[in-house]
């Protein structure tokens, strides 16, 4: 029987503890796990690009360094404070801050466009807490859901419908609030309720990528049902298009549009049109002359 003496050295290089095995065989590193860093929810907005085009590789920044970039210079805490709220050492904030900021730098300084993607992190809770528990067999299907009907834009959704299935059928369902709004909240949200497809109607980029980065498989521009929606994918014949997009944001038109509001320079409106004016009022009268500040 070996009955010799080990000795554990630690000692920390660039913000990583190196572990030792001292014995008569030498020295062995014994490599240790990195912590995990918790962070808020996943961003809105993934990629940033400058105006010009440049063949330059892009700077990859995980979603941990974002995270210190949020909570640091967006919100104002101070180290000790985003080492709290990330469960890590204030020295371990340091450095990944300064990783971070390097990479924006490289980003502006260099035109290089700027991606948010992957990171040692995990989601804090992001009120999933009151959700059905799913079996380990199950599969989980969500649906962007109002009054039994598909709702349409991912972004603004209020509601989820939640759908278990197991062998081809539903077994059991819910509907729950989704406790907020924006792309990267309802990805996160979904990510923490552990569903493995989302079924809505359009939905934007921001969005695609928050749910591809939770690894949640995406099933876009159905409508109708819910309820038949989700019956139909657990049965694999729900019909779906892989393209498309949410036209939530397409609201706001400027010069030549004939959309009835929110005109520019030169617009054409559907309505508040008089004889010789185009702002509604007659020529001449009280309301033209209020219309116009003359």
């Amino acid at each position: 029987m070996d009955t010799r003496t080990e000795t554990i050295l630690t000692y920390v290089q660039n913000n990583v503890i190196i572990i030792f095995d001292i014995s008569q065989k030498g020295v062995a590193p014994m490599p240790r796990k990195q912590r995990c860093r918790c962070i808020g929810g996943y961003p809105d907005h993934w990629e940033f690009s400058p105006e010009e085009s440049s063949d330059k590789e892009p700077v990859v920044m995980g979603l941990d360094e974002f995270e210190t970039i949020r909570l640091l210079d967006r919100e104002g805490l101070t180290q000790e404070q985003c080492a709290e709220r990330m469960g890590v050492a204030r020295t371990t904030v340091t450095a990944i801050y300064e990783s971070s900021r390097r990479k924006v730098a490289e980003a502006l300084v260099d035109g290089r466009r700027l991606l948010i993607r992957g990171g040692n992190y995990q989601l804090n809770d992001q009120g999933a807490e009151n959700i059905m528990q799913k079996g380990a067999d199950r599969m989980r299907i969500a649906v962007t859901y109002e009054n039994g009907e598909i709702f349409q834009h991912f972004g603004h959704t209020e509601q989820f419908k939640l759908y278990d299935v197991e062998a081809g059928k539903i077994v059991a369902d819910q509907i729950v609030p989704t406790n907020g709004s924006g792309h990267g909240a309802l990805a996160g949200f979904l990510k923490a309720a552990q569903v493995d497809a989302l079924i809505c109607g359009g939905i934007g980029m921001g969005a695609r990528n928050a749910l591809a980065e939770a690894g949640i498989k995406l099933y876009g521009g159905v409508s109708g049902s819910a309820d038949a929606a989700a019956q139909a994918l657990a049965a694999g014949t729900l019909q779906y298009d892989p393209n498309a997009e949410c036209d939530h944001h397409g609201h706001h038109h400027g010069e030549d549009h004939n959309c009835g509001h929110h005109h520019g320079e030169g617009h054409v409106c559907a309505h508040h049109h008089g004889k010789g004016q185009e702002c509604g009022h007659q020529e001449g009268d009280e309301g033209c002359r209020l219309h116009h500040g003359e």
